[in-house]
């Protein structure tokens, strides 16, 4: 679909972020989306490795994509995202 017609949907709020890294983790980790807490750290809480990170940030990557042109998480700041809540504020940091 030509980027022209993509509708501009404004801002997207923590809420709606929150959603979108909950059901990109779900899918990746095949569990229920209501089974992943804001507060939950990758690795302790979830049994997320580093592929199921990458895995995240691709579908990040292409979901936010089409609401934010370019948007893309830096390799070097993966280290520091930990917790669900650390990826739902650093895209918020991101998309400004």
């Amino acid at each position: 679909m030509p980027a022209e017609t993509h509708v501009e949907q404004g801002p997207i709020g923590r809420d709606e972020v929150l959603t979108i890294v909950k059901d990109q983790l779900a899918d990746i980790l095949e569990v229920e989306p209501s089974s992943i807490n804001e507060g939950d750290a990758f690795a302790e809480d979830l049994d997320a490795d580093s592929l199921a990170l990458i895995e995240l940030v691709e579908g990040l990557e292409e979901e936010l994509a089409e609401r934010a042109s370019g948007f893309r998480i830096d390799d070097e700041d993966l280290e520091d995202l930990r917790t669900v809540r650390d990826a739902v504020d650093y895209v918020l940091a991101k998309l400004g």
